[in-house]
């Protein structure tokens, strides 16, 4: 079995906005049923909605509409007033996570405003409704722990020299070295990775906080010892004779490498499998620890902000001392 069959299954939908379903009536609503908040219906020019489709991710697409159904589903309607989303508000208080209303809020306000349509998310009714479900039902977001080099240490010291075991520690490594996101490392093809001077410089050509594709570029370096990340890569590289196409690949219990890309959910169980190997809670741990692990140590080691955010790709300093503060108190509580 391959690495690709721990992931969860992925709903396919259509990312063109043109082709998305016309707004239906219902007979007990007499409401829009939309399929996806960013259809702009009073558009019909296939050029333009292309290029509309292209200003928002096909994953933000993706969540709006789900996110639109499920409000639908349960009793709204498009256009809704302030009272009806106040309703959905209050109903689901204490259900969902607050990160989820505010974010449900946002697929509800798309899809009014791509209609032409009063946005009732801007009602003092709805933020009111909000501040109170905030008061009662608010709780601190959970974030994952910051993997430690002590503990990426250990991981490579467990691990042998199968093809998965190869992979795995070049995953680990390059992806703390870079402070990358999980999708950002399943993303990487071998033409993205080019020699450096003291290192592999990795191209990114688009981010979660770069949707417009500027791209960074990010470098691996050589270092002494037995967890560095240039070396890391170069030996599965080396091994599975990648000449082009995605450089992470799911590799089956066999040691066959599959010619397909890895999934950023199958990165995440890589992480909690390893760091459970060593004795830690994986339930603690997700591929976002890498990223973070980065940043905390960079930290500790006195490594100026502005540095540390050029390897991230962080916009602000408030983020990332979020990213170290945590890091760093998870640490003291370990």
């Amino acid at each position: 079995m391959s690495d690709s069959a721990h992931s969860p299954e992925i709903g396919i939908t259509s990312d063109n906005i043109h082709l998305s379903e016309v707004i239906q009536r219902t007979s007990q609503t007499a409401c829009a049923a939309v399929s996806n908040p960013l259809s702009f219906q009073n558009c019909s020019d296939p050029k333009i909605l292309e290029f509309i489709a292209a200003a928002t991710a096909p994953n933000t697409r993706r969540a709006y509409q789900s996110d639109l159904r499920h409000f639908l589903a349960r009793g709204g309607c498009i256009p809704a007033t302030p009272e009806d989303v106040a309703r959905y508000l209050a109903d689901h208080a204490g259900v969902l996570a607050i990160a989820t209303l505010l974010r449900r809020l946002v697929a509800i306000r798309s899809a009014h405003f791509a209609r032409g349509l009063p946005d009732p998310t801007k009602s003092e009714f709805v933020r009111l409704t909000l501040r109170g479900i905030r008061r009662k039902h608010g709780a601190p977001q959970w974030r994952v722990d910051a993997l430690s080099t002590g503990d990426l240490l250990a991981i490579v010291r467990s691990l042998d020299k199968s093809p998965r075991d190869i992979r795995d520690a070049a995953i680990l490594l390059v992806g703390f070295a870079g402070a990358f996101r999980r999708s950002e490392l399943a993303a990487i093809d071998r033409s993205d990775i080019h020699a450096g001077a003291s290192g592999i410089l990795i191209q990114i050509p688009r981010c979660k906080t770069d949707q417009e594709g500027h791209g960074r570029t990010v470098s691996i370096p050589h270092v002494q010892g037995p967890i560095c990340p240039a070396a890391a890569l170069e030996r599965w590289l080396l091994i599975s004779q990648i000449g082009n196409g995605p450089v992470f690949r799911p590799v089956t219990k066999g040691g066959k490498i599959l010619p397909v890309r890895i999934s950023p959910e199958a990165i995440s169980c890589i992480l909690k499998n390893r760091i459970q190997a060593i004795g830690r809670n994986p339930a603690r741990y997700s591929g976002h620890s890498l990223r973070a692990g980065f940043a905390t140590e960079a930290a500790r080691i006195g490594v100026p902000q502005w540095r540390i955010r050029a390897q991230t790709g962080h916009l602000s300093d408030s983020t990332l001392e979020r990213y170290i503060r945590e890091g760093e108190l998870a640490s003291i509580e370990a």
